[in-house]
């Protein structure tokens, strides 16, 4: 590790340590949108109000609600048919993820393009979250998509810090490096911090553990063989480790030697469940 990694990584976990950091909150329609959740007599045309006042998510929820993976015989073009199609629960998880990319946006243009690196990623994780969780488990894929959605949102406050240190923004094997120390810590702070649910706040810190072996599958082990599907045909790190060992794989029925992509059914719906999220 450089010195300059090593100095951040000891800044961001001293700040972390001593409550200094500052932590990226909710966009606001995430925040209107999980207080309405909260309350179990919401309607759907309350719903559709707080939600229709964000008329880019309106669009996103819409354009889900239509794709391949979920659609009816017939195209949903308004937002409250597009909610009773989803459901309340989904609809809210699936708002709260996707008002996630407004906080993905930087003033300079390196780390702009870093943090819609970042989403890029995040999106694909989801999208095969999605398809495993559907396929493989009797867990809810909403919450899947949402615990994909947010499982590196711990990166935000690093780039945040690159930002204002242009050191670190000009070595990106030492930001990088930092990243990856530090995202898995700061994403579950934020998460809890969110009151987001403990299945999907402590995906971000354990997601990376490839020892890891709760009793039964879970969201955390999700993310974590999506993480992995998503690097294959890389040279990533995550491709050299052998799957063979790796719980996660037995817990989902899944056969590390078996490639989602060579699943024709399965390779349709994880295109199409990345173009409902993009």
């Amino acid at each position: 590790m450089s010195t300059l990694a090593e100095k951040v990584q000891r800044d961001l976990l001293l700040a972390i340590e001593n409550d200094d950091l500052v932590l990226p909150t909710l966009p606001e329609v995430a925040l209107r949108v999980r207080e309405a959740a909260e309350d179990p007599d919401i309607s759907i045309a309350a719903l559709s109000k707080v939600i229709g006042n964000d008329a880019a998510l309106t669009a996103r929820i819409i354009k889900v609600v239509n794709s391949p993976l979920l659609r009816t015989n017939r195209e949903i073009n308004d937002l409250q048919t597009a909610i009773g199609r989803l459901g309340i629960n989904y609809t809210c998880n699936l708002a709260t993820g996707l008002a996630m990319e407004q906080m993905f946006q930087a003033t300079t243009d390196v780390v702009d393009r870093k943090m819609r690196e970042v989403w890029n990623k995040s999106t694909e994780v989801a999208a095969i979250s999605h398809v495993l969780c559907r396929h493989y488990t009797r867990l809810l894929p909403d919450q899947a998509t949402l615990a994909g959605l947010v499982h590196q949102i711990g990166v935000l406050p690093i780039l945040t810090y690159a930002e204002e240190h242009g050191a670190l923004m000009a070595d990106s094997i030492s930001l990088n490096h930092v990243i990856d120390k530090i995202h898995p810590i700061l994403g579950e702070r934020i998460l809890r911090t969110w009151d987001f649910l403990e299945p999907i706040a402590v995906v971000p810190g354990q997601y990376c553990d490839f020892t890891r072996d709760s009793a039964a599958a879970d969201y955390t082990d999700i993310v974590q063989v999506a993480t992995l599907q998503s690097y294959l045909g890389t040279n990533h790190p995550l491709t050299q480790l052998d799957w063979q060992r790796i719980p996660a794989f037995a817990k989902l029925g899944l056969d590390p030697s078996t490639l989602l992509h060579d699943d024709e059914d399965l390779s349709v719906a994880m295109d199409a469940a990345m173009s409902m999220l993009q």
